[in-house]
């Protein structure tokens, strides 16, 4: 790893070198910015605002603005100078439990390594006391243009130090709680830790950034030409409605998602689509129909009886009129057209009895000659 700064941590009297290292990196995409037309870099460039020219860094030193536009220059050596022991020190304040840190001061994070053999020995009796006591070191240092507090920890075999913020640089939380006068009942509580212990113990080690593989994947696809897949995760609403039933889902779902048994709850309704009025009648019509249809086929059952092949006709027209009846769109206007449509059966029944009895006795003169 590469030293950020090197010095020294003060332990009373006992000063042991160490260089400081990040014991983070950052894994975020970076992007460029360019000109969209031509594909050209975007640069910044220092410019004055009284030549317009561009200044070199070596032309370039800090400056303090006055509350009434005064500028003050500040120069590196002007900082070099000041008569602070924590300018190349880690000055130990004291010792602290663990638990006495607010959380919300935990800034940036470093190791320390010792510089040199003979710094071995110091580093590891400050590491070793830190382990046995089971506390934490407050301490202050200098870096990067300001004067900082730290915490320093035992990681494994390592000292690990955390930036702190200092304690007036945290908000108090004003305006940001709920207002006064909300009620949780005990039976959500029982479902809020149901769903707690549901859910178990987070892996930090399983976790990872899902939108930076998205990122990634992206601009693989873009690189090889190929169609970027446009897949949206459903957004949770906002607005809960009912909170008990948000938990028993909830539980349910992380249940499911653990492989545990669901219970009733985990069944899923099917839907039925109803069919509307009017196709209704239709099928209605239809039925009534078919069930009508043997009666009007008694006549022509009757001639196929004795033989006589003229008698099909009738099938064929109470079949053609079938059709007429299922595309009625009203049950009163099939009821309408299904009374003459009995009556012509009626007459035409009754005008085939006479021919029929024509052609029986014609066959029995025919028989007897």
């Amino acid at each position: 790893m590469r030293s950020i700064w090197n010095g020294s941590v003060s332990f009373g009297l006992v000063s042991i070198p160490v260089k400081l290292m990040n014991a983070t990196e950052n894994h975020a995409i970076s992007f460029r910015q360019i000109h969209l037309s031509d594909g050209g870099r975007i640069r910044y460039r220092k410019v004055c605002e009284l030549d317009e020219e561009e200044v070199p860094a070596s032309e370039t030193v800090k400056a303090y603005e006055d509350a009434d536009g005064t500028v003050i220059p500040v120069t590196d050596e002007d900082l070099a100078s000041l008569p602070l022991p924590t300018a190349k020190t880690i000055e130990i304040e004291g010792f602290v439990p663990a638990s006495a840190i607010d959380p919300l001061q935990l800034d940036s994070a470093y190791y320390l390594s010792a510089n040199g053999v003979p710094a071995a020995k110091p580093y590891a009796l400050l590491r070793e006391a830190l382990r046995r006591s089971g506390k934490v070191a407050v301490a202050k240092y200098a870096l990067r243009g300001r004067e900082r507090l730290g915490m320093l920890r035992v990681v494994d075999d390592v000292i690990a130090m955390h930036g702190l913020l200092w304690p007036d640089e945290i908000r108090a939380p004003e305006g940001v709680a709920p207002e006064a006068g909300v009620k949780v009942r005990d039976a959500e509580l029982d479902l809020a830790d149901a769903l707690m212990n549901t859910l178990g113990d987070a892996d930090l080690d399983t976790l990872h950034d899902d939108y930076r593989e998205a990122v990634e994947e992206l601009v693989a696809a873009k690189a090889a030409g190929e169609p970027v897949a446009e897949e949206r995760a459903e957004e949770p609403e906002g607005k809960v409605i009912d909170l008990m039933a948000a938990l028993e889902s909830s539980v349910r779902a992380a249940k499911e998602s653990h492989g545990e048994a669901g219970g009733h709850g985990g069944e899923v309704a099917e839907v039925h689509p109803i069919g509307s009025r009017r196709s209704g009648g239709a099928k209605k019509t239809g039925a009534s129909s078919s069930k009508r249809a043997p009666s009007k086929k008694a006549a022509p059952k009757e001639g196929e009886a004795r033989g006589t092949p003229a008698k099909k006709a009738p099938a064929k027209k109470s079949a053609a009129e079938k059709p007429a009846a299922k595309k009625a769109p009203a049950k009163k206007a099939a009821a309408a057209k299904k009374a003459p449509a009995r009556k012509a059966a009626a007459k035409k029944t009754a005008e085939k009895k006479p021919a029929a009895k024509k052609a029986a006795r014609g066959t029995r003169g025919r028989t007897s000659a």
